[in-house]
């Protein structure tokens, strides 16, 4: 008897309804337009067409395969040992970052330029801006501590005639701070995200990734360990992530006239209750809590903002009342 390869379309589990990837991916179209991406392809034990998600150069093909085929980035690419981020999980943030803002609109996404989002630490991959400006049309800053990201985000731009206007990347000389120094005192920013690195040391980063890879059902070389991709200022955090999240709320309460929601992923449930507490010592008027799942990968991100009811709605009717609207 013969088997044949599987390449349907049926929904990934948990990802967001609007994400573009949340069917199977669809070898059979893709490789018939980017047969590029043909030497990374394998039949694996399912009998489905897949690829190494422990291999960087596979992941960076199919993400460049991802973006020009559903996002229109004809061009895309990192330099080598920086974080090469998978497509549908980044964009989920941003689908659910938009209705975070339609959740304090009447359930209607504001659409268009009028939108100004702030990714502290964009990377040198620029993943979220060109997710958030390709599906919602908004106005993106993303800020880096890296001479070398700031540059390779900013040739991604250039090569896809995406003016600073759209997206303007700025490098954060202070690597000790978050806002400060970067978010310039007369703007104004309807979202703020965060990436934050997750791991106290580069000892827990690769015990991470060893467990990440077993998780997936990948076996692990010691080169695979060792060129996972990433950056140390990516990867790791004196502290680990509740730190570097408790400076980041610290620093928020500087502008929290300049900021409607300001958000940041968390990769450990555990971390939430330390969050909270620390976001009502800070007086914070409202916490919400969004959960995310990408297949067995379970995440989530912490939106908080310090405008009463009142200012909420007096920001909308200055900011939103003039962008386009979609249901």
């Amino acid at each position: 008897m013969t088997t044949s390869k599987k390449t349907d379309t049926e929904p990934k589990n948990g990802l967001h309804p609007r994400n573009r990837n949340n069917a199977r991916y669809d070898f059979v179209t893709l490789l018939g337009q980017y047969p590029e991406l043909r030497q990374f392809v394998f039949v694996n034990r399912y009998q489905r067409e897949t690829i190494d998600f422990s291999n960087p150069d596979a992941v960076r093909a199919l993400n460049k395969t991802l973006l020009h085929h559903f996002y229109g980035i004809h061009f895309w690419d990192i330099p080598k040992d920086y974080l090469c981020p998978p497509v549908p999980g980044r964009a989920d943030y941003i689908h659910h970052l938009a209705d975070l803002l339609a959740s304090v609109n009447e359930d209607v996404i504001p659409f268009g330029r009028m939108i100004s989002v702030f990714d502290l630490g964009v990377g040198a991959n620029c993943i979220y801006p060109l997710l958030g400006y390709k599906e919602y049309g908004w106005q993106f800053v993303g800020t880096e501590i890296d001479h070398i990201a700031v540059s390779s985000a900013r040739d991604i731009l250039d090569a896809n005639h995406i003016p600073p206007e759209h997206i303007a990347i700025r490098l954060q000389t202070n690597p000790g701070r978050f806002f400060r120094g970067a978010l310039l005192p007369n703007e104004h920013y309807d979202i703020t995200m965060c990436n934050p690195p997750f791991h106290s040391s580069v000892e827990q980063a690769v015990a991470g990734t060893k467990r990440k890879w077993k998780n997936l059902g990948i076996k692990t070389t010691a080169r695979s360990l060792l060129n996972f991709g990433g950056q140390q200022n990516e990867l790791y955090y004196p502290g680990g992530e509740i730190a570097f999240v408790k400076g980041l709320i610290a620093e928020s309460v500087e502008y929290q006239e300049q900021v409607f929601w300001f958000t940041t992923l968390l990769s450990k449930g555990s971390n939430l209750p330390l969050v909270k507490k620390e976001l009502h010592h800070f007086g914070v008027n409202e916490i919400r809590i969004v959960n995310m799942e990408q297949g067995q990968k379970k995440s989530r991100f912490i939106a908080w903002t310090f405008l009463t009811p009142e200012l909420q709605r007096y920001w909308r009717s200055e900011r939103w009342q003039n962008s386009t609207a979609v249901q």
